[in-house]
């Protein structure tokens, strides 16, 4: 089915080699996991057999042969390639090609002139599922990073190729989703479809993997078969760089929610020093996205900002940030901030973090980020903390995806902001690296600032966050749920949606 025989690759204008004599032969209808630390070359693995290496990427140095179901890569085209193969990137919004859920559904569909009433029948099908979950009538630009994680893989899947290639697919899902995520891919195998996972998150997939393959420094390490994956413990896990079970002791630590929104708000007063929201109102045309009326987060604490996909957790941090319009108050230590204010008082790093990425060299955008700050660390000790010393010369974009998380985050350390926004900060990153970037979220805290931590990754959350507040959608599947009422109120924290 697929094959990598003494396969290597470089990237142009790279040193060395992402991968390296990678042999690999992946049978009709199994279901293989690829681990393996930041810039290992999982995802490099996943373009080489949708073609992307080396048609897209094409002045790299290819070695070796790869073949998709006896079709050598390298010389087919990529529609040959791409009738085979439906490919879920790490960042879905990079493969959208069009404006609405219902055009990105069919546009595949389009592209291999299948039948109209086809079409128009997995559409329909699809929207059904989706539109559960989620508003299917708005812009893609509207749907959360969780929701166009769902919208790519049901695009990805509507022509019925017979091999899924998925990249982090569980990077910004809540645990509910990723729970549907596993049962769309249990019932893509049911079906014989041959699926390859580069991930990171591995518990979710034990009891559904026929194999894992460990990536280390562009070459396979270890290949173990499902039996030996469901005896590896989280120790042994942990001692690769994968992610294992979150420890439930820990997160029992958190205080829990106790006090009814009206009680909270009556019986706790803001803090000293404090980022205030009073009555805030987003829309979107008609619809209400997020309401708030009251919410209070102390300076020097972590408040780690929950709720499911599509709940309004990153619409929220833009508003803070002065990014997006909002009708109501924001103040920071009893001062109120004006949107642009609220711009200079702030750092932000998004979900997909290539769209911050501006100059030609790591070293150049960790020193434009902190530019026009008083810098508390040094740029040399920041690029040792964060494991991109060796980097530094390198194209930020020619980074691997959580090289790149760590780059921005290291970034958001030298602008010296009151506010500081992480949202889904350990997309794409390994277990050594979470660690460092929970030691760098609570340093932030630990200056003084206001951070708010937008997490769908218990481990993350665990290790980093003081208190919790959960966000509840207004709507639901595009229908207004039926409370406007909070859910979590912790350590002093009150909101209302």
């Amino acid at each position: 089915m697929i094959d990598l025989s003494n396969v290597s690759w470089k990237y142009p204008h790279a040193e060395h080699y992402t991968l390296t004599n990678v042999d690999l032969h992946i049978n009709a209808g199994e279901c293989v996991v690829v681990c393996g630390a930041s810039g290992s070359g999982k995802s490099t693995l996943l373009r080489l057999i949708n073609g992307l290496v080396p048609h897209f990427y094409d002045e790299g140095d290819l070695r070796g042969r790869v073949t998709v179901e006896g079709v050598v890569t390298s010389q087919a085209d990529l529609e040959a390639i791409g009738r085979r193969t439906g490919t879920v990137q790490q960042h879905p919004r990079r493969q959208f090609f069009t404006n609405t859920v219902s055009e990105e559904l069919a546009f595949a569909m389009e592209n291999f002139a299948l039948p109209v009433p086809q079409i128009a029948e997995q559409v329909n099908a699809d929207l059904q599922i989706l539109g559960q979950n989620m508003d299917v009538s708005v812009p893609l630009t509207s749907l959360s990073g969780g929701q166009q994680q769902q919208v790519a893989l049901a695009s990805s899947t509507a022509h019925r190729p017979r091999i899924l290639l998925l990249d982090e697919p569980s990077s910004n899902l809540s645990t509910e989703a990723i729970a549907a995520l596993r049962a769309t891919l249990e019932r893509h195998r049911a079906a014989g479809m041959t699926i390859v996972i580069a991930e990171h998150r591995l518990s979710y997939l034990n009891g559904l993997v026929d194999r894992v393959v460990i990536m280390d420094s562009g070459e396979i390490s270890a290949i173990w078969d499902a039996e030996r994956f469901a005896a590896t413990d989280d120790a042994e896990l942990e001692s690769l760089g994968l992610r294992g079970e979150v420890c439930a002791a820990q997160l029992a630590t958190w205080p829990a929610a106790g006090l009814s929104i009206a009680d909270a708000c009556d019986v706790c007063d803001v803090p000293e020093g404090a980022l205030e929201l009073r009555n805030i109102e987003c829309r979107a045309g008609r619809r209400t996205i997020v309401a708030i009326d009251r919410l209070t987060l102390p300076r020097a604490t972590v408040t780690a900002l929950r709720g499911s996909n599509g709940a309004g957790k990153s619409t929220l941090a833009r508003v803070i940030a002065g990014l997006r319009r909002a009708r109501g108050e924001v103040r920071l230590d009893g001062r109120k901030l004006t949107r642009g204010a609220r711009q200079r008082a702030s750092a932000l790093v998004m979900q997909d973090v290539q769209r911050q990425l501006f100059t030609d060299t790591v070293e150049a955008e960790i020193e434009l980020a902190g530019r026009d700050a008083a810098r508390t660390v040094a740029v040399a000790d920041l690029l040792q903390a964060f494991d991109l010393s060796k980097l530094t010369g390198r194209h930020p974009l020619s980074l691997s995806g959580g090289e790149q998380q760590r780059l921005v985050i290291a970034g958001s350390r030298l602008a010296g902001r009151p506010i500081v926004i992480f949202d889904e900060p350990s997309s794409g990153v390994d277990r050594r690296h979470l660690e460092s970037i929970a030691a760098h979220i609570r340093s932030v805290a630990a200056d003084g600032a206001v951070v708010i931590l937008i997490s769908h990754d218990e481990d993350l959350l665990a290790r980093a966050a003081d208190q919790q507040i959960t966000l509840r959608a207004l709507h639901q599947g595009g229908q207004p749920a039926e409370e406007r009422a909070s859910t979590a109120v912790s350590s002093g924290a009150h909101v209302a949606l």
